[in-house]
């Protein structure tokens, strides 16, 4: 729907289905569904947030553990903000310094009059510094979702030697014939809505799919969320998304992003992770993926997973994470 926070559905795709889903907290009425206490612990392990300067530009982060331990930087897909690895970071800051970013134009972040995925590598490379993701011993590993999973690609080929690895989750390189250039192109900013009840009940997520974990898409949206005044001059406040609605118009596509090329390319080792579900990785990107990195790299599928795998399956995803990391040297 064209209200809700998107994350890289092809525009046909998108069209084909997204009537088809339901409205997955509108039956709440605003309420918090139940969590389970997994989740209520992991977000008691609250991060420290910040902000670090990119270009003119305010981008938001988040960390968690100590300094000088190796480093984790999460990035996430598009529409989305840095709040979506939250309920995933915990689980690694024991062992780890782990980072989350939002993109400019998204989450806390400031909007920009034109985005680039240099820029947003930039972004990245930025937001793990103010980290002090590089100051350890070990160079950090980068764990990227959706769209961060190209800004990922592109990092591991232009700056992966400041790399351990890139984990490349629910996002690949894709063939000629599935090509495709972002999310259709808004003209409209986006809506304000009179309470927070009726802004819950719009979101969905793109692609479009259901969710089970409703705890956990009710969290993200409440963090996708800010009040703003009433589109109707009344000076009540109401609340609309804090994505930039048009990010796709203002993306600079002078310089051509080629993913597979950038696999083929890369200086760090990957890895790719992926919901055994995603309509987006079909089996013709995940094998023109795998033909262009290098050898040995790990696939895994994530069972019960669509390209929301963070939101379908998050423990199995940890511990794929997990498994992934532990298997490199």
């Amino acid at each position: 729907m064209s209200d809700a926070p998107k994350s890289d559905p092809p525009a046909s795709q998108a069209a084909a289905f997204a009537l088809d889903i339901p409205p997955i907290l509108e039956p709440y009425h605003g309420d918090r569904p139940p969590a389970p206490l997994w989740f209520d612990r992991a977000l008691e392990h609250r991060p420290q947030r910040s902000r670090v300067d990119v270009g003119g530009a305010g981008i938001e982060l988040l960390t968690w553990g100590d300094r000088g331990k190796p480093g984790l930087m999460f990035l996430h897909g598009n529409g989305a903000h840095a709040d979506w690895w939250s309920f995933i970071a915990p689980f690694f800051a024991s062992a780890f310094r782990c980072a989350a970013i939002s993109w400019s134009g998204m989450g806390r972040s400031d909007w920009r009059d034109t985005y680039s995925i240099e820029g947003f590598g930039e972004e990245a490379l930025a937001g793990a510094e103010a980290a002090g993701l590089f100051e350890a011993r070990e160079k950090p590993i980068f764990i990227a979702h959706s769209f961060g999973g190209s800004i990922a690609n592109a990092l591991a080929a232009a700056h992966g030697e400041r790399l351990k690895a890139a984990i490349i989750v629910d996002s690949g390189a894709r063939p000629p014939e599935l090509q495709w250039r972002g999310p259709p192109r808004r003209s409209q900013p986006n809506r304000v809505y009179p309470t927070l009840e009726a802004a819950l009940a719009r979101f969905r997520l793109m692609p479009p799919q259901d969710c089970q974990n409703h705890y956990i898409v009710d969290y993200i949206a409440r963090e996708a969320l800010h009040p703003q005044p009433l589109e109707d001059g009344s000076g009540q406040m109401g609340w609309t998304w804090r994505f930039d609605p048009f990010i796709w118009s203002k993306m600079d596509f002078t310089q051509a992003f080629d993913s597979a090329a950038a696999l083929a390319a890369a200086k760090c080792r990957l890895a790719f992770v992926w919901g055994e579900q995603s309509k987006l990785m079909q089996e013709g990107v995940v094998e023109y993926s795998q033909r262009h990195a290098a050898f040995g790299t790990p696939f895994l599928a994530v069972p019960e997973a669509e390209h929301h795998v963070l939101l379908d399956q998050p423990l199995a995803l940890v511990a794929a994470l997990r498994a992934v990391i532990a298997g490199w040297p």
